[in-house]
């Protein structure tokens, strides 16, 4: 049983600035996993925070809760386009792509005209995070009879993944850039879920595909695969100065991840990059690293971490 006053300590590690960022997170993941309004309310407060990593990372749990009551909230960050001081254009769209994303990951489809509304936003970025959502609102209309399948991870995703379970034709479809976005993303699912090697590989390529989104789910997902044939191109991605921060960031957060030696001295590289959001990728990666490492049950350990004799 948890307490309304445990809850209250954990939205408050989150939303206190002088807390190690690693800290943080691991108490957004918490309150993530907890659910409720109380959780709900925390999150929507870090919105305030000037850490657009943070605030990108906020609107995904509350996406991945899948409660109409973070829908306000997620409307009103989407609809923010004001950019924040000293952080780069780029960087701070961050912010409203995941926002759109998680209003997708909802599925409620009250929310249908407003992603279609943002659908042409200017931002390109946030412009196919809502016409991705509005196709995954209008796929589960069309399939609402169908008794939902349960894949290999727990994350709500942008698309279903292809029925196609062929590799290879799942790799053309992931690359073909002739093809609608979200096609493309359910091949790129259903090579995550099929797993191994050659789907590892087959994921990697995309990292050179022309949509900077595109990359930066291709980054989440290698992360979710944790393969270590994918190290790499990973790690080329995150090297790579003139690379969108978004997609450097999903890249740095799956060699974390991955959890592999190489990847020690990938992120490790990067944690002075000049970008601020690939910096504070890097430093939670380290921190995803030592936990994939290390003996600890959960990642998201912000109850472990209250009722610790040592707290």
């Amino acid at each position: 049983m948890v307490t309304e006053q445990e809850v209250e300590a954990i939205g408050k590690t989150l939303g206190d600035p002088q807390q190690p960022l690693q800290a943080r997170f691991r108490a957004l993941f918490t309150l993530r996993g907890l659910g409720g309004p109380d959780a709900i309310a925390w999150i929507s407060r870090a919105f305030s925070d000037d850490s657009v990593l943070l605030k990108h990372e906020l609107a995904y749990c509350l996406g991945q809760m899948q409660d109409r009551r973070a829908i306000p909230v997620l409307v009103d960050v989407l609809r923010d386009t004001h950019q924040e001081p000293m952080v780069r254009h780029e960087a701070e769209s961050m912010k409203n792509i995941s926002s759109g994303e998680a209003l997708g990951a909802i599925g409620d489809p009250e929310v249908l005209e407003i992603l279609k509304q943002y659908s042409t936003d200017p931002v390109v970025e946030v412009a196919e995070t809502c016409q991705l959502a509005v196709c995954r609102l209008e796929w589960l209309q069309q399939h609402s009879g169908e008794p939902a399948t349960a894949g290999p991870y727990l994350s709500v995703d942008p698309a279903p993944p292809a029925k196609e379970h062929d590799v290879g034709r799942l790799r053309e479809a992931l690359l073909d850039e002739a093809l609608p976005l979200f096609d493309r993303y359910r091949a790129m699912f259903a090579l995550r879920d099929a797993g191994g090697e050659e789907a590892a590989l087959a994921l990697a390529e995309g990292l050179h595909c022309g949509s900077a989104l595109f990359r930066h789910e291709i980054g989440y997902v290698l992360g979710q695969l944790q393969h270590e044939a994918a190290v790499p191109q990973l790690a080329a991605a995150l090297a790579q100065r003139t690379e969108s921060p978004m997609v450097r960031h999903e890249c740095a957060e799956a060699l974390g991840a991955i959890a592999r030696p190489t990847c020690l001295a990938a992120l490790r590289a990067h944690m002075a990059d000049p970008e601020r959001v690939v910096r504070e990728s890097c430093e939670v990666a380290l921190d995803m690293y030592e936990y994939e490492m290390g003996p600890a049950f959960q990642y998201a350990d912000g109850l472990e971490q209250l009722r610790s004799p040592s707290s």
